[in-house]
């Protein structure tokens, strides 16, 4: 028997490392790397890398390269060889676009090509899963593991850790009570716990579904200012009122809540998206300054919900086709797609606009 923490649970560590600002060791065959979140990283922990005297990157991705004319060698990521002079308030101006329009030179910047990219890339997909710019600070290292040891750091297999955090994660059916809507009395609310330690997703059952024919049902991806405050910007809040309303109505529906917020990217990185939106970019162009795509969101969780709900075949309440086509390649049968078109204020018709121009959605 062994208490040590298996590989889902070191990397929901490293996670929370890096949100904190520490460090944490990705060891592969070659030795390794040391990575630090470049949103959390500190000067000091920034002098403690100058005294390493190694080589430092600043991993970014495709995207957030594009925006700043670096070359991206390796395509969906860059490799900024960090100056000698840089401070951590270069790192966080390479990283973040808030100043982009005040102060658009960063540059000229100087990326790295040839050799292995792999940790770099990993790095950034852990900044992603733990909600925080995807952008880190990489430093090779001939032995990852001692380095770990000697500094008292999280340490992560990078073989193991790449492909597992491609894949979905367990959802565990943690709770099921009766919690009375204004929309339908008969609700009741599943609780979905992953096994990775991320955040909990909801299913609200309305009536009792038959499941041996198409459910009524919708993917509703978590909104904090649309569902919660009553934003105008988006059309969240009202999707969600009128979903709830034609389940009540037709006495059964399942609508799944996915805590993925601001299309999985997290509350903080789209209020960042809705900062630069006010200096004039759409939605789309917003993320990609960031560093992210257009959706980052996994409609697989959906999928999982519905068939540890015993709903296969389901009528689909969207205006987005990339549900429909992640529900059946999930193994979710569509029958119908049921529109969904609520919500439209002079304060989100570009929003809404770019979603059909953009994203595709069938508005």
């Amino acid at each position: 028997m062994s208490f040590a923490p298996d590989l889902t649970e070191t990397l929901a560590r490293a996670r929370s490392d890096l949100r904190m600002g520490v460090p944490v060791v990705l060891a592969d065959a070659g030795g390794g790397a040391l990575v630090m979140a470049a949103e959390t990283l500190s000067e000091p922990r920034l002098a403690e890398v100058r005294a390493l005297d190694l080589p430092v990157d600043l991993a970014i991705t495709g995207r957030r390269a594009q925006t700043l004319k670096a070359r991206a060698y390796d395509g969906d990521i860059a490799r900024v060889i960090l100056p000698p002079d840089a401070t951590r308030a270069w790192v966080e101006a390479v990283a973040d676009p808030a100043d982009d329009l005040r102060s658009p030179m960063k540059g000229p910047l100087a990326t790295r090509r040839g050799g292995d990219c792999g940790l770099h890339r990993l790095a950034l997909t852990l900044t992603k899963s733990a909600r925080i710019l995807p952008a880190a600070i990489v430093v090779p290292l001939e032995d990852g593991a001692a380095f770990a040891a000697a500094h008292r750091l999280t340490l992560v297999d990078a073989a193991a850790a790449a492909p597992h955090l491609l894949r979905l994660s367990p959802l565990e059916h943690v709770v099921t009570a009766r919690v009375p809507l204004r929309a339908a009395e008969n609700a009741r609310l599943h609780i979905f716990r992953p096994e990775d330690g991320s955040e909990e997703h909801y299913a609200i059952e309305i009536g009792r579904p038959d499941r041996d024919a198409p459910v009524l049902a919708r993917l509703h991806s978590a909104c904090f200012t649309g569902d919660l405050l009553g934003s105008l910007k988006c059309d969240c809040g009202p999707q969600l009122n009128a979903a709830l309303n034609q389940m009540g109505q037709e006495g059964a529906g399942v609508l799944l809540y996915l805590n993925q917020e601001g299309r999985g990217i997290g509350l903080a990185n789209k209020m960042r998206a809705y900062a630069l939106q006010d200096q004039g970019f759409d939605t789309v162009e917003a993320n990609h300054r960031l560093g992210f795509e257009d959706d980052e969101r996994d409609f697989r969780l959906g999928a999982a919900m519905l068939e540890a709900l015993g709903v296969t075949t389901v009528r689909l309440l969207t205006n987005n086709p990339a549900k429909i086509a992640r529900m059946r390649d999930s193994g979710i049968e569509v029958t119908e797609r049921v529109p969904l078109k609520v919500g439209e204020t002079r304060f989100n018709h570009h929003y809404l606009l770019t979603k059909a121009q953009k994203s595709g959605h069938l508005l």
